[in-house]
């Protein structure tokens, strides 16, 4: 063989052994078979420009990375010389075979050539041309982000947008956060609670993309000083979710938070929400009585507002009157009288409540109760024949009557009001697909209280994305007020007494909650232990 073949070709040697009685040659590539893990071509690269879509299926060869002028390449054929000479002249680089299985390696460029990743959303054209647009050169001076208006309809940025919008609803992401830093951009998707970093896309984007989302969201494009909120909605494979937009201004330029809010029908039904069948049975009962108090706590993002629009969906009817006043709105719902507040113009929770009261309404849904004036006002309604819902940010439900307390309701107004305080998290939902068994201790049954003798614990596979959890569940804890509990809350507000009392009283705690559904083998004990505790 030609020794200037091996300076081409550096790593497609062979050796001849010699095997049977035959004499007959074996040619064994001499370099290591690159197993599945390794086999992910850099997605930064815009590899697919080197090697297109049409000649990757026909000659079943695979972009790995690029180093400089060398390209590695996964092939099917290292003998195959002319072909590689062929692949040498279109990519212009010099070409680093590595020797994959066949069926492996179609199924690799199936992968690679079906789907589309934030980097690859703009060619090398593109960038070059974004560059003289969007990025000033200051020398040795920092770059400036919130310098310059960027033209947010220039293509690249616009096709960037979109590959964001459509793979965060793909994944099921609640938020997109875009932060700007010295030399980079973080883009993160929330997904089931859980952040995960995207690979971000070229710095000098940043601009163009923040002009991009506030003109969608309706908001000042110009002002780059003072926070802005906004909306859009849009329609994505038959769904129609809204996006709340918040930006602020921080060292290096805006950062912007994109809250997703899917308006599919099946997540405001009780049913499928996560209640314990008797906590759904007796929150089901309280819902449709025509007067009194029913709170919901929790922190921000434990899915609160979806169980409240759960229950007013169930209450609805052309027989009664339903209104809400929120901040924001995040559902819209056909046959509900909503109202958004805007505190810029005076139209704040209490005054909105005190406007209800003049509509004949059967039921009120107040988004969250701040300050004593919107929690006198819903005790007021609630006394004088109105159902209420409501919600507040406390830890648990035995909390809520001593916040209440605490922002000034007189406890003898509360105890005649209260109907029911519950209190809610959102807990992963182990993946069905890969959920590993896991044996339960002697130790884990004395503790925990568990009967079962197996539980199930996270793994991760390839329907997940490794992670080992698909969706969100959550758990309940519901605090009925009855006539005892009215008689402790008209004298004493000690929370540690509403605690003996809910579990004297037999009702399920967070935590409780949570490990029945351990044992159901809908998550895992980690996972409640994050969010519970006793």
């Amino acid at each position: 063989m030609n020794d200037s073949l091996f300076l081409k070709f550096p790593v497609i040697f062979y050796r001849v052994t010699i095997k049977g009685t035959g004499m007959q040659p074996n040619l064994q590539p001499d370099m290591p078979m690159d197993s599945e893990e390794r086999l992910r071509p850099r997605m930064d690269q815009r590899l697919k420009e080197l090697i297109p879509k049409e000649v990757a299926f026909e000659h079943t060869v695979l972009p790995i990375e690029r180093d400089g002028n060398r390209l590695k390449l996964a092939i099917s054929k290292p003998a195959d010389i002319i072909l590689v000479d062929n692949l040498r002249k279109i990519t212009g680089c010099e070409i680093v075979p590595v020797v994959i299985g066949e069926q492996e390696l179609k199924d690799a460029i199936n992968r690679f050539y079906s789907t589309t990743e934030l980097e690859e959303v703009v060619s090398s054209s593109d960038i070059d041309r974004a560059s003289q647009l969007y990025v000033q050169d200051l020398g040795d001076e920092k770059i400036d982000l919130g310098s310059g208006v960027a033209d947010p309809e220039h293509g690249p940025v616009v096709r960037l947008m979109d590959v964001l919008m459509k793979k965060s609803l793909d994944d099921r992401a609640s938020d997109i956060h875009i932060e700007p830093y010295q030399d980079q951009i973080s883009i993160r998707y929330r997904i089931d609670g859980v952040l995960y970093d995207l690979p971000p896309p070229p710095h000098q984007f940043h601009t163009a993309l923040v002009s991009r989302v506030k003109i969608m969201a309706k908001l000042d494009i110009a002002e780059k000083r003072i926070p802005q909120d906004g909306s859009f909605s849009l329609n994505y494979k038959g769904r129609k979710v809204d996006v709340r937009v918040s930006t602020v201004p921080i060292v290096f330029g805006e950062k912007v938070v994109m809250r997703l809010l899917d308006k599919r029908v099946e997540l405001l039904d009780l049913n499928l929400l996560g209640f314990e069948p008797d906590q759904l049975t007796l929150f089901e009962e309280v819902i449709k009585k025509p007067y009194g108090l029913v709170f919901l706590t929790g922190p921000t993002g434990s899915g609160k507002s979806t169980t409240l629009y759960a229950a007013v969906n169930r209450r609805k009817s052309s027989k009664i009157n339903i209104l809400t006043i929120e901040d924001p709105v995040e559902y819209q719902i056909s046959g509900i009288n909503q109202m958004q507040v805007k505190p810029e113009i005076g139209l704040t929770f209490a005054t909105g409540l005190r406007a209800f009261l003049r509509q004949d309404p059967d039921v009120i849904l107040v988004g969250e109760v701040r300050d004593q004036e919107t929690a006198e006002i819903c005790v007021r309604a609630a006394l004088t024949g109105h159902l209420v819902l409501s919600t507040l940010h406390t830890n648990d439900a035995a909390t809520a009557v001593a916040r209440l307390v605490d922002i000034g309701v007189k406890p003898y107004l509360l105890a005649g009001s209260l109907l029911l305080v519950g209190a809610q998290r959102l807990i992963r939902r182990l993946c069905p697909q890969c959920k590993e068994p896991e044996k339960v201790t002697a130790e884990m049954k004395k503790e925990y209280g568990f009967k079962a003798d197996t539980i199930y614990k996270a793994k991760g596979c390839k329907e997940c994305r490794n992670i080992g959890y698909w969706g969100r569940i959550a758990v309940y804890e519901t605090f009925p007020i009855d006539e005892e509990t009215r008689r402790v809350i008209a004298h004493d507000t000690d929370v540690e007494a509403f605690r003996k009392m809910q579990k004297d009283k037999g009702y399920s705690t967070l935590r409780k909650s949570g490990l029945k559904k351990v044992e159901e083998g809908v998550t895992s004990l980690e996972e409640v232990l994050s969010i519970a505790y006793e």
